[in-house]
């Protein structure tokens, strides 16, 4: 059996597999254009204005920031509740024309699990009114917005957009009247409410507000306080009416950082909603101590935030590019311990027993680490070049998408089939092919090289972590030095046995064994397979999983047929091949349909909880330690931990111990938000773990877990 002949036949796969990922499944989440109109997966914004008399001093001029969302996803209110962020606008105008405030629409209660917020869904218009000078004078208005968003539905996301403008001066704008007189008429009205109070107490505050319209006595309310940290937002609250007086207690937030003297706040039923201020009664109690970062810790973490280096504080201390080339390569050398990775390198050391010539074997070896670092290199580009543009993205991006993970177990179902003998790759190729496989055996090497490293790049192995987020910081050709040492990593065993003679002259001689061992090593890649179908049922549901299954039998039996002879191998291939088409078209969509969001993230448990943006840091306020796994379903090194240290009885016993929240961030498909958590760490792939200790900096674990480190690190708590 010649070793080298399956690699040629699969490089348009392998290729295919180290490329789809740039091009399947992207959708720009964070994205920002110059014009009148942005559009993300999740809203379109467009800016829009109404000057029904034109531009001029005392004539009524407004623009707006109109949101539209889409089903289940949401904005946010000027207090945003529990969680989430209010929706901010830059704007840079003229000179003699200023921007007000803006004029908040009444949001509604939106609950999320515990936490309960304040926002806008569908579609709602954010009015600003614009003041113009007597001054001004110009044939038109000439307006520009930056604006920053946070979209959420379960996961959240931080967006914006730069928009421009052009209002005519001497002309009406009035096109969008109609959407500004809904904004106006959903915005709560003014009421002086003379009488009205908020006393406060020590766990609770009584409102009493008087004014309102007689309409709404007897009516259960709505209540939107516009001072955001002060009650609680989820919390149960009690309401009635004394006469025309309506009354409400409310929980007192434990968190509370402000004790205002006058409390503006919105009721509302219905559609009519109003705006009272009122004020403040009796003493606060002191407010809750607030979790803050010493100010020389602080400048430390933003300084290494600039230069894209790991934390102060975690494991991996600050380097430079030399460590990070030394990390790379030493992580590269890891990568072939991994269960996908490790079969190739097997069968490409034991080719060495076939080629008797040492400086055949050499240029073997040269071809298959050449194919590697190009294969590395040309992978590192595709990853710079799509974040460069937009792209919330890192290591290990294209097993994000369940198109490639479908490819890879189609690619690694092959290699599987024919290392246990089903087929033979010549027996399908054209002669001539097959004559040149056998002149071109450095070609086939260099082919091996991108298969490798096509089945290795979903591992992030110890030291790779830190290297590959400090490459996202540095220029490209920096960047691209560190990936090509991951690569000269992964290849070096191989290069260093095909320059070694005693390396070819240890192993056995050639013999039956060969064969046996060819047949041994399609058990690991069937191995693969299973976890790649287990990955994509993360992905796609178990339809996904179970109709890629299906097609992976339909091309194993389209293989067997073509392997039989006479006249059975075409009635039997004609029948199987037009039976994997209809496979194919009946079941490939369900392949690579994703779930809804929803469905992503594993259900949390009794233990672990689902990471959100901004949890970390709300628990860390609360005096709470927390521990987050950033992990993935496609990742092999977090499926390892999380089965061994992370189930481990004594760790689990240490983290019950030190009262160690427990969160589980899931990267298994693309979420802008763990990306820029993990950036934030100086990391660009996973696994990562990471301990939040209360006005100290975040303690980043190594990417493979050992017991008594977490239980060390744990025991600083």
């Amino acid at each position: 059996m010649n070793f080298r002949r399956f690699s040629s036949a699969l490089l348009l796969i392998a290729v295919s597999a180290l490329f789809t990922g740039a091009s399947a499944q992207i959708s720009f989440t964070n994205k920002a254009s110059v014009g009148a109109v942005v559009s993300t997966d999740q809203v379109r914004a467009e800016l829009l204005a109404w000057a029904p008399d034109g531009v001029e001093s005392g004539k009524p001029v407004w623009v707006g920031l109109q949101l539209a969302h889409i089903p289940e996803w949401h904005t946010y209110w000027k207090n945003s509740g529990d969680s989430g962020l209010p929706t901010v606008l830059e704007w840079t105008l003229p000179k003699g024309v200023t921007a007000g405030e803006i004029a908040w629409p009444t949001p509604k209660k939106i609950s999320i699990g515990t936490l309960a917020n304040y926002g806008y869904e569908n579609t709602v218009l954010l009015p600003v009114p614009l003041t113009v000078a007597p001054a001004f004078e110009a044939s038109q208005l000439n307006i520009k917005l930056k604006a920053a968003w946070l979209v959420c539905k379960k996961e959240c996301i931080p967006q914006e957009g730069e928009f421009t403008l052009q209002i005519p001066v001497r002309s009406s704008t009035g096109s969008s009247s109609g959407i500004f007189a809904a904004a106006f008429a959903a915005s709560p009205q003014p009421l002086a409410g003379t009488g009205s109070q908020v006393e406060a107490g020590a766990q609770v505050i009584k409102l009493s507000l008087s004014g309102l319209p007689a309409s709404l006595q007897g009516k259960t309310l709505e209540l939107f306080p516009e001072s955001a940290n002060v009650i609680e937002p989820a919390g149960a609250w009690q309401q009635a009416w004394k006469g025309n007086v309506w009354t409400a207690q409310l929980p007192l937030s434990t968190q509370r950082t402000d004790s205002p003297r006058l409390m503006p706040l919105v009721v509302a039923f219905d559609k009519q909603a109003f705006r009272i201020e009122a004020p403040v009664q009796g003493e606060w109690p002191a407010v809750a101590a607030a979790a803050v970062v010493p100010p020389a810790l602080e400048a430390a973490l933003k300084a290494n935030a600039a230069l894209g280096a790991p934390p102060v504080g975690g494991s991996s201390p600050p380097f430079g590019l030399l460590a990070a080339l030394l990390g790379a390569l030493l992580g590269g050398l890891i990568l072939n311990l991994m269960p996908c990775v490790f079969p190739v390198l097997a069968i490409k050391v034991v080719s060495f027993t076939q080629e008797k010539n040492q400086a055949a074997r050499l240029a073997g070896g040269l071809a298959y680490t050449a194919g590697v670092l190009l294969s590395f290199i040309a992978l590192g580009a595709v990853l710079l070049g799509l974040r460069a543009a937009g792209e919330q993205l890192g290591w290990g991006f294209q097993l994000q998408s369940p198109a490639v993970v479908a490819a890879l177990a189609a690619l690694f179902t092959l290699i599987g089939l024919n290392l246990a003998g089903l087929f033979e790759f010549g027996s399908f190729l054209p002669s001539h092919v097959a004559s040149l496989q056998a002149k071109n055996p450095t070609v086939n090497s260099f082919l091996t090289g991108v298969l490798a490293t096509a089945i290795a790049s979903p591992c992030t192995a110890p030291f790779m972590g830190a290297s590959l987020g400090f490459a996202l910081g540095l220029p490209a050709w920096q960047a691209l030095s560190i990936f090509a040492a991951i690569g000269l990593g992964m290849a070096l065993p191989y290069l260093v046995a095909s320059a070694v003679p005693a390396v070819a002259r240890a192993l056995p001689r050639p013999g039956p064994w060969m064969d046996t061992f060819r047949r041994l090593m399609a058990f690991p890649m069937f191995a693969t397979v299973a976890w790649l179908v287990w990955v994509l049922g993360q992905q796609s549901g178990i339809d996904g999983a179970g109709a890629l299954l299906a097609l992976l039998v339909l091309m194993a039996l389209v293989l067997w047929s073509l392997t039989l002879r006479g006249q059975a191998r075409v009635a039997l291939a004609t029948f199987s091949i037009a039976l994997a088409a209809t496979g194919v078209w009946a079941m490939g969509q369900n392949v690579i349909k994703p779930l809804q969001a929803s469905g992503l993230a594993a259900a949390p448990s009794e233990r672990w909880q689902t990471w959100e943006p901004g949890r970390v840091e709300q628990l860390t306020a609360q005096g709470q330690n927390v521990f987050v796994d950033f992990t993935a379903a496609w990742c092999v090194s977090c499926q390892y931990n999380k089965k061994t240290t992370l189930a481990n009885s004594a760790v689990l016993a240490d983290m019950d111990a030190k009262k160690v929240v427990l969160l589980r961030a899931d990267w298994t498909r693309r979420d802008p938000a763990v990306t820029a958590a993990l950036s934030q760490l100086g990391r660009s792939g996973v696994p990562v773990y990471v301990i939040y200790k209360p006005g100290r900096a975040p303690v980043v674990l190594s990417e493979i877990l050992s017991v008594d480190d977490v239980r060390a690190e744990l025991a600083k708590l």
